[in-house]
């Protein structure tokens, strides 16, 4: 998956002489994390992020009377609070570099820009879990086997060949690594999993529970 056919196209920018207040409502009303601020010509600038406008509300009040704080705060603008080091991708980045780099950054969001830089859409937090949702195969149904495995080539392939010979179809595959552990998780077409459960027994897979985690988080 490509994070171009995931961003966000129509989403609310902010120039730098929006008013903080604004971008505050905005951000509220949008449920963003951050927003992106764009110059007269629609030209990427920075983002400005819940956490700034946070900081900046409190710095101005201080001692200040009601309608000196009602006054500053009709005044305030993005400008004095935006960040300029914005963080971009292309569309042809794969959205697993992407979600890496919002996790290492710690960033809410990314901006998507073309070839020429220009800002064309949007990613944040809420695409990349939207993503794992749809990766895992979660809102297809199904029912989900948890298999501990050898860290070794092949696996998956033996896998699917012991659901594929019991005529049943993989929604969706993934792969973790746990403490020295390999983890298969498949999401199979059907409600029932237990003779599948069983077949992978029987070839020596061993299958997993959330109990067999539970003294990682007791």
């Amino acid at each position: 998956m490509y994070v171009g056919l995931k961003m966000l196209r129509d989403f609310v920018k902010v120039t730098p002489q929006t008013l903080v207040k604004d971008a505050q409502k905005q951000l509220e009303d949008s449920k963003l994390w951050m927003l992106l601020v764009v110059d007269d010509e629609g030209k990427l600038v920075g983002y400005v992020r819940k956490e700034d406008i946070s900081a900046a509300l409190p710095s101005i009040m201080t001692s200040l009377e009601k309608h000196e704080l009602n006054y500053l705060m009709s005044k305030l603008t993005v400008e004095k609070i935006y960040r300029t080091d914005i963080k971009t991708v292309t569309p042809e980045t794969e959205i697993e570099g992407a979600a890496d780099m919002m996790y290492e950054m710690n960033l809410a969001g990314l901006a998507v820009v073309d070839t020429d830089g220009e800002l064309i859409g949007y990613i944040n937090r809420s695409v990349m879990l939207d993503v794992l949702s749809e990766e895992m195969g979660y809102r297809e149904g199904g029912s989900r086997i948890t298999i501990e495995v050898d860290d070794r080539s092949g696996v998956l392939y033996e896998v699917a060949g012991v659901i594929a010979n019991m005529k049943m179809s993989i929604i969706s595959t993934g792969t973790f690594f746990y403490n020295g552990r390999r983890v298969v998780v498949v999401r199979i077409d059907t409600e029932d999993p237990s003779p599948v459960a069983a077949a992978l027994k029987d070839r020596g897979y061993k299958l997993v529970s959330p109990e067999d985690f539970s003294g990682e988080w007791a």
